[in-house]
């Protein structure tokens, strides 16, 4: 079969402009980058506001493992697969970083024949968003240490400095660093760091804000510092709020782009699920929500993490009410759950794959919990025998729920129908009693145990004496009552990425706890989570190369 790049290279795509007037958009609410890339005006939603919105489906995932589970791809599949049975779908996702890409997970615009397009362009520059949302971080970063170095009026503590510098990569040697080195004219000297750039609280609130109002609101209420007196310093404090929003002022707009069978894709906004809340901005999901039947989006990891964020987090803020989820699988990784190394995945091991199972039914249990209705769809691999699947289907229909096999990835559309016409039965048959799992004028650490009990099914939460006193400062600033964004390894329910499957009698450590009050919500970090990932050591980045003619190699 053909590499991904390939597949993506030889795509038959539509202008943007055709995709965008098949949707309804109309010319002057399109601004077009080249050919096949476009931004959407946010007079959309003015123009349609009264129009009734579309069904909304939640595309979700085990814990992730090196066997590989084709969330995205699923997503695009299944939205290709609701447009072969005469629905109008839109797939609506999250923006890749350059970090991951040239490191060792790869790009993120699905696989196979199941991929969004133009993909070189979206896994690397794109319409250059994480780029506006990196100089917006970094120019309130020079305004905070400019403000330090002209007098201090704000009465800014150095030592209580909590805005970093952010650049899209994996870089481990700028997590700690020294800035202000040099001559008097260099600025102060102070410790200080780098996160990568999906990890910026811009990043979050561009993908929370509903408005250009609302965008520059959150801007103003970002805390970066605190003063000698322990109060909040903030990003309006420092007048910053107008020309970081300048910068964004196109960045807020929801980008377009197609399937390679020229099913519409909204691509906005990447914050990573494992330290942010993992999913693609809430205008794009909305002006998708007045366009189409069915949108179909995703967020990032397992659904321990994307799915409970995007309830508890983007649901809450922005309104929506779910009408569906689709968690996705695989059988070779349900068996790496259940204890089988990577090298005998395609073996078959109706043991280890009860045992892996564990982790799909936890998640299913999960679920249920919010509200709305599930359906597990499977991506199919040579390998799996008819035995290992009708394992799997009778545990999940001891759980009522069904199991569709998905051959998005070797058929495109045409691989997505059964899980379509499984999605559209669910949507017009079962009501979605939609609700967050907690109440957010709960203390602090009551929201944490909720989660790290509820979805993790961790035996209770241990907080350091840094996290402690964290929490005390919040509740006395009345910063405390958000949602909480948990930062966790998303490779298990625990903290501890080597306990896979379904573990029990653990606790959950956290660390640290800090507010993003622009965002909306309070980060608590457990385990060794970092927000500054490196590169390992064979960087997928050393395998790529364009030729004379501009054609790409390696980039996945």
């Amino acid at each position: 079969m053909k590499t991904d790049v390939q597949i993506a290279q030889e795509a038959n795509m539509l202008p943007i402009a055709e995709v965008a007037k098949n949707l309804g958009i109309l010319e002057d609410e399109l601004e077009l980058y080249g050919k096949h890339k476009a931004k959407v005006s946010l007079d959309v939603l003015k123009r349609l506001e009264n129009k009734p919105d579309a069904k909304l489906v939640l595309v979700t995932a085990i814990n992730p493992t090196p066997a590989g589970e084709g969330k995205t791809t699923t997503n695009v599949g299944l939205s290709m697969g609701l447009n072969k049975i005469g629905k109008k779908a839109i797939t609506a996702l999250r923006e890749p970083s350059l970090g991951p890409c040239f490191g060792v997970k790869g790009g993120a615009a699905g696989g196979g024949y199941a991929q969004v397009v133009p993909m070189d362009d979206i896994n690397l520059h794109f319409t250059g968003d994480f780029h506006a949302i990196t100089s917006a971080h970094n120019l309130l970063a020079a305004l905070l240490d400019n403000h330090l170095h002209q007098g201090n009026a704000l009465r800014i503590d150095p030592k209580k400095i909590v805005w970093k510098r952010v650049v899209d990569m994996n870089d481990r040697s700028l997590r700690n660093i020294i800035v202000g080195l040099g001559g008097k004219g260099d600025g102060v000297v102070r410790q200080a760091g780098f996160d990568i750039t999906v990890a910026s609280e811009i990043m979050a609130i561009l993908c929370l804000a509903t408005s250009m109002s609302d965008l520059k609101e959150r801007l103003s209420r970002m805390v970066v510092a605190y003063n000698t007196d322990g109060n909040p310093v903030t990003a309006g404090d420092l007048e910053a709020t107008g020309a970081m929003a300048l910068l964004l002022k196109d960045a807020i707009k929801p980008n377009l782009v197609q399937t390679l069978e020229n099913t519409p894709a909204f691509i906005h906004g990447g914050p990573f699920a494992n330290i942010a809340h993992g999913c693609n901005s809430v205008l794009a999901t909305k002006v998708a929500l007045k366009l189409a039947d069915y949108v179909i989006t995703e967020a990032g990891f397992g659904a321990d993490l994307g799915a409970e964020k995007f309830f508890d987090i983007k649901c809450r803020f922005a309104g929506l009410n779910p009408d569906a989820v689709v968690i996705v699988a695989t059988v070779r990784a349900l068996k790496m759950n259940g204890g089988v190394p990577k090298t005998e995945l395609s073996t078959e091991n109706l043991n280890a794959l009860e045992k892996g199972i564990a982790n799909l039914e936890r998640h299913l249990e999960n679920l249920e919990k919010f509200g709305v209705s599930a359906v597990v769809a499977i991506n199919k691999f040579p390998a799996d025998t008819e035995a290992e699947l009708e394992l799997l289907r009778e545990k999940c229909a001891a759980r009522g729920v069904e199991v569709i096999l998905s051959d998005v990835f070797a058929k495109g559309g045409e691989g997505g129908i059964a899980l379509a016409s499984k999605v559209v039965k669910i949507c017009e048959t079962k009501k979605s009693n939609y609700a967050p799992l907690y109440d957010v004028d709960g203390s602090i650490a009551e929201k944490i145990t909720t989660i790290a009990q509820e979805i993790y099914r961790a035996d209770g939460v241990d907080f350091t004496a840094d996290a402690k006193k964290q929490i005390a400062e919040l509740e006395k600033l009345s910063l405390d009552k958000m949602p909480i964004c948990m930062a966790k390894t998303q490779y298990s329910f625990s903290d501890n990425a080597n306990l896979l499957g379904a573990p029990i009698g653990f606790r959950i450590t956290v660390r640290e706890v800090k507010v993003s009050a622009g965002a909306g919500f309070i980060v608590a970090i457990t385990g060794d989570i970092m927000t500054m990932p490196g590169l390992p050591k064979v960087p997928a980045a050393n395998g790529m190369d364009i030729t004379e003619d501009g054609v790409i190699i390696g980039l996945s």
